[in-house]
Parts: structure tokens; C-alpha cells; sequence
């Protein structure tokens, strides 16, 4: 499982002209699944979003959470995070899990994300031509695979 964690002022994602997750500032996380990933993937992740200190504090040193900056979470699933890109100018993504196993651990990862932040997270719909748009703050972006952990 793969995530890339962007820092914000502002994000959201329009689907078919209609706002669906609007947030000011807080974390954009695109989440990618691979047929292998399991819940402890999803709960691994979670927890090192949740915990991940990349707000500044009233230093201006990278000390804070997203929970004690105060900030709000948007999670999008995003499958082109596992594209192989080994052979020619088409990418792959045989590596990408099918809808059946990437939903439910999709939602596993928002639920656990919900439980450590205390707060509803707010998403985009799986598998739709979502427009995803957001200010990143920093710039911070940080990129996490369970598989490395790291």
C-alpha cells in the first residue's frame, strides 16, 4: 500500500462539476492499493498519517500533527500509485488491486484514520474521474509504501 501525503492550505475534489471533500488546511492523501495489501497495511499507514509531525509550531519547526495543527484530512484512492513504468511509454498497473480488494481496505484505511484523528475524514469516491485540487503548503509532500515501511 502506498500513500503520498500532501501538507495544504487547501484542497478539494470535484466529481462531475460537484464539490464531494473541500478542506483549508489540513493533509491530501492519495491512497494506492496492491493485490497483496492486507488491513495491517491500511493500519500501519493510517497511523503514521495520523501521527506524522509536518505542521509548524509557533517556532516554525516541522513539530506538529495534522490533529494538533488542527487541520482536517481528505483521502482519494488513487491506483496509478503502483504503475510499473519499466516497459515502454504506457504504464502498467497489473499491480494495482481490483476493486473487490481495494475497496473494503480503501475504507478500512479511512475508518482507522477516523479513529486516530478523532474526526470525520472526508474522501473522494472510489473509481471515479474525480478533479482533485489543492495548495500545497511548503511545499510538504512525503510518500509512504507499508511494503518498505518507510
Amino acid at each position: 500500500m502506498r500513500v503520498v501525503i500532501q501538507r495544504v492550505s487547501e484542497g478539494s475534489v470535484t466529481i462531475d462539476g460537484s464539490v464531494v471533500a473541500k478542506i483549508a488546511h489540513g493533509l491530501v492523501i492519495l491512497v494506492g492499493i496492491e493485490h497483496d495489501d492486507t488491513a495491517e497495511d491500511a493500519d500501519w499507514l493510517a497511523s503514521k498519517a495520523a501521527q506524522m509531525r509536518i505542521f509548524s509550531d509557533s517556532e516554525g519547526k516541522m513539530n506538529l500533527s495534522v490533529t494538533e495543527a488542527g487541520g482536517e484530512v481528505i483521502v482519494v484512492s488513487q491506483f496509478t500509485l503502483h504503475a510499473s513504468t519499466k516497459k515502454g511509454n504506457r504504464p502498467s498497473f497489473i499491480r494495482a488491486a481490483r476493486p473487490d480488494h481495494a475497496i473494503p481496505l480503501y475504507e478500512h484505511f479511512i475508518k482507522a484514520l477516523e479513529a486516530l484523528l478523532g474526526k470525520p475524514v472526508q474522501r473522494g469516491v472510489f473509481a471515479a474521474d474525480m478533479k482533485v485540487a489543492l495548495v500545497n503548503d511548503g511545499p510538504v509532500t512525503i510518500t509512504m509504501d507499508s511494503r518498505a515501511r518507510e
